[in-house]
């Protein structure tokens, strides 16, 4: 049986089945990316909720493998020659399991850049973006008198938006016809601007018919749909 005792996050999320890739995350929009990936490429897989609410993202055991203190990350047993490997940050997990299964990234040179550009394009812009909009519309900044930090946030979530709807006017995915890791990194976020932080309205989502068009087909797959829901809450 695969031995994880060495790692100090064991002791704080006991293993239960070792030999599996264990996940380290919270059903966030950055949380959900790697949960649905995934149940997508039918990996096994433990996953452990890291409570904020415990600030057990703070905790030395999560810290000894994951010094960002944020979620998702991972601990694969079966790591490149077979050893294990710890992994934080969902687009690095994202790239990692999508070249470990050979699923969901094109096989030819070009378009594996083309759809790691797409997938950068998501973490530089719509994660942190989206997310800033959420606070200063949902969260504690929304009872900021001073609405030009919101405004500022709705005006570039409304143009990453637009690059978005003109990428998928005539394609089903961001990559054409193929579902790829640059799906499963970006419909989340989208996901969670309309649903979770309630800004559709905001961000004007009629104006974009492409984006809710393929977030429709997003989550309609059974996957994404269980993935949505790792790891549960209590």
């Amino acid at each position: 049986m695969t031995d994880l005792s060495a790692f100090p996050i064991t002791r704080k999320w006991p293993a239960q089945h070792p030999e599996r890739l264990q996940l380290y995350s919270l059903p966030t929009p950055n949380g959900v990316k790697v949960s649905i990936m995934l149940e997508e490429a039918g990996l096994p897989y433990e996953p452990h909720l890291v409570s904020f609410e415990t600030h057990d993202q703070m905790s030395p055991e999560f810290l000894s493998l994951f010094p960002n203190n944020k979620i998702p990350a991972i601990l694969d047993p079966d790591g490149p020659g077979g050893k294990p490997l710890a992994l934080f940050e969902s687009g690095a997990i994202l790239l990692y399991l999508a070249e470990k299964t050979d699923l969901f990234i094109p096989q030819d040179a070009a378009g594996r850049y083309e759809t790691v550009q797409w997938l950068m394009w998501q973490m530089g812009g719509v994660g942190p973006i989206f997310g800033q909009l959420g606070f200063f519309h949902f969260f504690a900044g929304k009872d900021y008198e001073d609405k030009r930090p919101r405004d500022r946030y709705v005006a570039e979530s409304r143009r990453l938006l637009g690059v978005l709807n003109q990428r998928l006017a005539s394609r089903a995915w961001i990559m054409g016809d193929a579902y790829t890791i640059a799906d499963i990194a970006t419909f989340p976020w989208v996901r969670n601007l309309i649903e979770r932080y309630e800004a559709g309205d905001l961000v004007g989502m009629q104006d974009f018919p492409h984006v809710t068009r393929a977030l429709a087909a997003f989550v309609a797959r059974p996957a994404v749909g269980r993935g949505l829901a790792i790891p549960p809450r209590p």
